[in-house]
């Protein structure tokens, strides 16, 4: 399989133990110890204060780290196509819709319907960054994250032009918890732009790798402690990049496709 590189020119990432990718760093670095008390969700200043308070927390995780891997990068929002991703979609507000549906369906909130599309957060994006660029939304079950950043890579070479990739998940709750696993919050992004386009900025090549693919676990406790989360696929990839090691990783695509990434020094 041929290899391709892209830039990595802004990284996002947030979890209730490590708000922001300065503090990220750190703690997969062992620098640091995780926040306590833990935050409670972020709030997105891309959004208008009223928008800030009523969006459900899959938007608030998904606009808090585009917009920190945007402005890391020094793109202008507005120009830059888009991939979001999650493992299921907003799990709260499904639960609700579904509940409502087998008991009240007339009652169903049309805000409510509106915020349980697979693009909702995507929406909202584009809406406050005042972005025409074309957005993709995609959902992979536990191989999310890896789908998502495939599409991106492929995007980016395949136009010549910088993608932002974001993810996140938040946890499941009442039935459907029952059939999905997924605790607490986490959202991760990155800008990536083609070729090795900046001086000192991260580059990663990458390619597909056929065969049966493991998961990689994270493996410092703090990345362990947010496993649990349907968007785990990413976190051994975020180790990677904070300790800027140069070792291969290969995160799964699907049973029978994985996508090996690794940072050139």
């Amino acid at each position: 399989m041929n290899c391709h590189r892209v830039t990595i020119e802004g990284v996002g990432f947030w979890a209730p133990t490590m708000p922001g990718w300065p503090m990220a760093q750190a703690v997969l670095r062992g620098e640091a110890g995780p926040q306590d008390p833990p935050a409670r969700r972020p709030a997105p200043q891309a959004l208008a204060p009223a928008e800030r308070r009523r969006a459900p927390d899959t938007v608030a995780l998904a606009l808090e780290v585009a917009g920190e891997a945007v402005a890391a990068s020094g793109r202008a929002a507005a120009a830059l196509p888009s991939v979001f991703a999650s493992s299921h979609g907003d799990l709260a507000i499904n639960d609700h819709l579904c509940s409502m549906l087998a008991g009240t369906p007339t009652l169903i909130s049309p805000t409510k319907f509106h915020n349980s599309v697979l693009n909702a957060a995507a929406g909202y994006w584009t809406m406050a960054a005042g972005c025409h660029a074309a957005s993709t939304a995609i959902t992979a079950f536990d191989a999310s994250f890896a789908n998502a950043l495939l599409a991106g890579a492929v995007q980016c070479a395949t136009d010549d032009h910088p993608v932002l990739v974001a993810a996140y998940d938040i946890e499941a709750v009442g039935a459907l918890a029952s059939v999905t696993r997924s605790t607490g919050l986490l959202a991760v992004a990155l800008v990536l732009a083609p070729g090795t386009t900046r001086p000192g900025a991260p580059v990663l090549q990458w390619q597909l790798e056929p065969g049966t693919t493991a998961a990689p676990a994270p493996r410092c406790e703090p990345a362990r402690a947010l496993a649990t989360n349907a968007l785990a696929d990413a976190l051994p990839f975020f180790e990677t990049l904070a300790c800027a090691e140069t070792a291969p990783i290969t995160l799964r695509l699907g049973p029978a496709l994985g996508l090996r990434l690794q940072l050139l020094g």
